[in-house]
């Protein structure tokens, strides 16, 4: 019986805790001492055992990639089971995240151009690796990209949402992403630095148009723009050591009393999710908590329990049969195989194809709170489909700018709805009212045209 309630596998759960799309994230640490993370993954999204053996895959091929060199990942230390929870335990901490640094929070100096140059840089590397491999990172946005205590920008939750949601590896969204985020520093951190900033927008086009390496190579082409020193990551550093020390304490200075350590599983009931039982002595369990069988525990079962084949004895083929016969079975055999693959080939082109992508509707939601100068706004579009796969053409208007922002995202079929965000911050003094609209510019059905807006204010 595990008596610390918050032990986990070797990890001992810690103070803080916040949640996102797959789940509950905690921070923890490892047995050895070094600070780590755990995600308790939403039971709904991981109740399905197909889901649960993409997970596996998503992990192991993080694994892979760390051995091959790419060290722009938060490493993963396991993926466990228990009392019916789905748990993923890395060895780096994933907090803070580039979203929690866009929070202005007094006493802990904002990241500046060159903090956005480096971590856009080392963003546009690492994706370049994963692409390589014909693997993507699904869900890149500000709460995936994580700042390091050294100052160095790793990708958490690398594969899990395509792993989760059943959609194929799709860089092209990823490079629509990371423009995303690079206009996104543009208009936070570099706010004071305008020659950054277009130099940011530069880069955000260009991957847009050519690709993260083009992009990647106009951020290291435009260093005369961005502040001396940048690439020492200093700036960064002294960022990240305020924010964590300030992170426990409360308005007057004090710190505060550390909230409830989340409850984790009794040890006993952990079961590894990402090994194979490796020896003949294995105690097979069931019920409520146990995993479903992996593909891997399954093949290595049934090749263990499977019973030798023996030829029956009364069926034993008589020398010298004559092999004409033989010859005429074969003959027969390969015909009627020959045809099942004309038929099947002949049923294939005559099914009908599936319909091509389409948009049918959409809204653009704005937070409906004044927002301060100093954070990003979030602004949303819900796009509606008709289910199939295909990319979606769109842009973004603000009423600030001249330029509109085009974006192209690629959605897997079965969806018959996909988000896209803009993140709009502002700079000087006063109060104005932005009006962001988002316009769809393919795939739309013959004749129709789709836009929408919506309007929000800044007050600085």
């Amino acid at each position: 019986m595990n008596n610390d309630p918050g032990g986990l596998a070797g990890f001992r759960l810690t103070h803080r805790t916040w949640t996102d799309e797959l789940g509950t994230w905690s921070s923890a640490v490892a047995a050895d001492g070094r600070p780590g993370s755990a995600l308790n993954f939403d039971p709904r999204l991981v109740a399905d055992p197909a889901t649960r053996e993409r997970l596996v895959a998503a992990v192991v091929s993080d694994r892979r990639l760390a051995q091959g060199g790419v060290t722009g990942l938060v490493p993963v230390a396991d993926l466990v089971a228990a009392q019916g929870e789905v748990w993923l335990l890395t060895t780096e901490p994933v907090s803070p995240a580039v979203t929690d640094l866009l929070s202005r929070t007094p006493g802990v100096p904002r990241p500046d151009a060159g903090s956005a140059a480096t971590v856009l840089a080392e963003v546009a590397q690492t994706l370049l690796a994963v692409h390589a491999v014909g693997l993507a990172h699904g869900a890149l946005h500000p709460g995936t990209v994580v700042i390091a205590p050294d100052g160095s920008a790793l990708l958490a939750e690398r594969g899990l949402a395509d792993a989760i949601h059943g959609r194929p590896p799709a860089p092209e969204r990823d490079v629509a992403a990371w423009a995303s985020l690079a206009r996104g520093l543009a208009a936070s951190w570099s706010a004071a630095s305008p020659g950054a900033a277009g130099l940011f927008d530069r880069a955000a086009s260009t991957a847009s148009t050519h690709g993260l390496a083009a992009a990647r190579d106009v951020l290291l082409a435009g260093g005369d723009l961005l502040p001396p020193g940048f690439a020492t990551r200093d700036r960064l550093v002294e960022t990240i050591h305020r924010w964590s020390s300030d992170g426990l304490r409360t308005g007057d200075g004090q710190l505060a009393p550390a909230p409830p350590v989340p409850a984790a599983p009794d040890e006993g009931d952990i079961v590894t999710l990402l090994h194979p039982p490796k020896s003949d002595d294995v105690v097979m369990r069931f019920g409520p908590g146990v995993p479903v069988e992996s593909t891997a525990v399954r093949l290595w079962r049934a090749g263990r329990d499977s019973p030798l084949t023996e030829p029956p004895s009364g069926k034993l083929r008589v020398p010298g049969a004559p092999a004409r016969r033989r010859r005429r079975r074969t003959a027969l055999s390969s015909a009627i195989l020959a045809l099942m693959v004309v038929a099947a080939l002949l049923a294939w082109l005559l099914r009908s194809s599936p319909a091509p992508l389409e948009v049918t509707a959409m809204k653009v939601i704005a937070p409906k709170k004044t927002q301060g100068c100093d954070t990003a706004a979030r602004i949303r579009g819900v796009l509606t489909t008709n289910g199939s796969a295909g990319e979606i053409h769109y842009q973004w208007k603000r009423s600030d700018r001249k330029e509109a922002i085009k974006q192209t995202d690629t959605v897997a079929a079965g969806k018959s709805s996909h988000e896209v965000v803009l993140l709009w911050s502002a700079k000087g003094e006063g109060s104005f009212t932005a009006t962001a609209t988002l316009r769809v510019l393919s795939p739309l059905p013959e004749g129709k045209k789709l836009q929408d807006r919506a309007t929000f204010t800044f007050k600085c």
